[in-house]
């Protein structure tokens, strides 16, 4: 039993690292709930971010996120590493 219960624990704090392992969010596909997943973007900078792809279209790079308000060249710089635009980082303006 102590064993069954000390691996659900490992397995539990080992969860928040599965987020991490599956690689970068894409920011023009994933909804505010997938950005929320990202270290630094809380609830209100994801909702920013799905509004601001909402009336812009999509981001050429993630650089332009500095454009979303309540996102500065700061938050970027912290999150680059966890997020990615499109499969390839190519995806187009419309």
């Amino acid at each position: 039993m102590k064993r069954l219960l000390r691996s659900l624990i490992f397995a539990l704090a080992l969860s928040p690292m599965a987020a991490i392992a599956t690689g970068p969010v894409d920011i023009n596909a994933a909804d505010a709930a997938s950005l929320e997943q990202v270290k630094g973007i809380g609830p209100a900078k994801a909702s920013a971010i799905v509004q601001f792809r909402e009336q812009n279209g999509p981001f050429a790079s993630v650089d332009e996120l500095v454009q979303v308000p309540g996102l500065g060249e700061k938050t970027v710089a912290q999150i680059r590493d966890q997020i990615r635009v499109g499969s390839d980082g190519a995806t187009k303006k419309k």
